[in-house]
């Protein structure tokens, strides 16, 4: 058994609370987290009790969830009442995860590349991608989509049901609300909520990137199959399954 003294437990809870608070920290201010390995231990520990990882991703060090169980987790509930519009179920948070899939799944060639093939994207090309991978689930008959929601527990019928009467871009020539239902509403949505987790960037000239800490998340737990139970795998060989 590893014992500490109190002076090294103290440090490490420090260094565990600052990320606890925002997320993220600047790695200037956390140099002993770097430089010492058993503080690093015992912060990496304390972040393991509340099922999270940290990691550092350009200048910043960050501590994430990695299991809807952390307190830290974005409950279905906040992502509800913030990002999606009013009356909306957890079958629309699915939707957002599935733009969330295709969108990194661009800047990594379909998942075959273990680093980005590109550098940015317009929001029309997310679209035009989205689209694409949704509407390949109509080649599929409703009996053998139903055996694929046991298989990936995911409702894809309530997926494709839910994107498909959308239109592309507003519904009429009125000024829309943000919230409005459009399939462009529906990314604005989303690329807000990447925003605010800080997973990308927006550029101007309606195109966004990556960040850092988006590229350490994915090349550590997207491409993982027991992290994605074979999701990535639908989503992007769905020609290979017929």
């Amino acid at each position: 058994m590893i014992y500490y003294d109190h002076e090294q437990v103290m440090k490490a809870f420090k260094i565990y609370s600052k990320l606890s608070v925002d997320g993220y920290v600047e790695k200037d201010e956390l140099r002993l987290y770097l430089a010492d390995d058993v503080i690093r231990g015992l912060v990496d520990q304390f972040a393991k009790e509340v099922a999270c990882t940290i990691f550092v991703a350009g200048d910043y060090i960050y501590m994430i969830p990695i299991s809807i169980s952390s307190i830290f987790h974005v409950s279905n509930d906040s992502i509800k009442r913030e990002y999606l519009p009013s009356k909306a179920l957890n079958a629309d948070i699915y939707l957002m995860y599935v733009t969330i899939i295709i969108l990194f799944g661009e800047f990594y060639d379909g998942y075959q590349s273990i680093n980005p093939t590109r550098d940015f994207i317009s929001m029309d090309d997310w679209l035009m991608n989205v689209n694409e991978r949704i509407f390949s689930l109509k080649e599929y008959d409703i009996d053998t989509l139903k055996e694929l929601e046991k298989e990936y527990e995911y409702n894809w019928l309530t997926i494709l049901d839910k994107w498909d009467p959308l239109d592309d871009l507003k519904e009429s020539a009125k000024k829309q609300d943000a919230r409005t239902a459009s399939r462009l509403s529906i990314l604005n949505n989303t690329k807000k909520f990447l925003e605010e987790q800080e997973l990308i960037k927006d550029i101007g000239n309606n195109e966004i990137e990556l960040t850092e800490k988006a590229k350490t998340i994915v090349q550590r737990y997207y491409m993982e199959y027991e992290f994605n139970r074979g999701i990535l795998d639908f989503m992007y060989q769905l020609e290979d399954m017929h």
